[in-house]
């Protein structure tokens, strides 16, 4: 339930009012935007809000009970401060909303109506539609672990515990050659098997995409010369010259922890979980019954 302080409860009990929407916008990386509805900068709660973005907002819908109520929230790229790449670098991301109501004849008077998060956001055509979800989304969220074979830590986290700037798993490398519009081969990285980065994360460090993180889907050597296949997402790939950091990938079995990176006491997955075919099996002559591992 939104509290009204008491100067904006009776500017909105009188006859005429002079209320609009403003938005403050707090990305992931802690950059904090303000927007606003109204035709004049507004200063809210101590953000600029400003009015070049074109923001707008759908319907609201509050509901009783733990649902999850979303908003859209859209308008055109014409802010300096939102930009289509950053979109498409997935920046905006999961960053809070907090939509105030305003008296824009006196911004002092204003009251936070809602608090919520970016749940997807999407754009085309120089024109973008946030989706936001309220806080009972948290709720919504999978907790605890699930008892699987795979591991379910991020390679080179607090849990996994292995380093990725050692030299065994991180390379730099140049762009040679784009060979697609995923596609790039690279020097830099002799010395690495092939598949190795397959699955890991790619880093630029200089070029177009300077700063932007890319997984790599796959990594091959093709006739000495290592090419990285670039997930999706990306406008366009770099041009040669453009330079990057690579890390390894992990497919996440216990195979790959125990010789890629020799960490199978940090495995965080339950290898030896027996499978269906475990459960529906029976005893045979030629099986192989010594209590042994499942997995080697």
């Amino acid at each position: 339930m939104t509290i009204y302080p008491p100067a904006l409860a009776a500017h909105l009990a009188g006859d005429v009012t002079t209320v609009c929407h403003s938005w403050r916008l707090v990305r992931a990386d802690g950059v904090s935007l303000g927007f606003t509805d109204h035709d004049r900068p507004l200063t809210v709660d101590g953000t600029v809000c400003k009015p070049d973005s074109g923001f707008g907002a759908s319907e609201a819908r509050r509901s009783l009970g733990l649902g999850v109520d979303t908003v859209d929230v859209e308008g055109a790229l014409s802010s300096a401060e939102i930009d289509g790449d950053d979109i498409s670098a997935g920046k905006f991301d999961g960053a809070i909303v907090e939509t105030f109501l305003v008296n824009w004849a006196e911004p002092t008077q204003f009251a936070r109506i809602r608090k919520s998060a970016v749940a997807k956001i999407s754009w085309a055509d120089g024109h973008f539609v946030a989706e936001l979800q309220s806080a009972m989304r948290a709720l919504d969220q999978p907790n605890g672990r699930h008892v699987v074979r795979a591991c379910d830590a991020e390679l080179g986290d607090a849990r996994c515990g292995v380093g990725l700037d050692r030299p065994a798993y991180s390379a730099t490398g140049t762009v040679t050659q784009t060979i697609a519009p995923d596609t790039v081969a690279a020097s830099g990285l002799n010395g690495f098997a092939d598949d190795w980065f397959t699955g890991g994360r790619l880093i630029w460090t200089s070029g177009a995409s300077v700063g932007r993180n890319a997984p790599v889907r796959l990594h091959r050597i093709d006739g000495g010369a290592h090419r990285l296949t670039l997930q999706g997402g990306h406008e366009a790939l770099p041009d040669a010259g453009s330079t990057f950091k690579v890390y390894a990938g992990c497919d996440r079995t216990f195979a790959t922890c125990k010789a890629k990176f020799a960490n199978p006491s940090n495995f965080r997955g339950f290898p030896h979980l027996p499978g269906n075919d475990d459960a529906y099996g029976y005893v045979t002559d030629d099986g192989e019954f010594d209590g042994g591992a499942l997995v080697p």
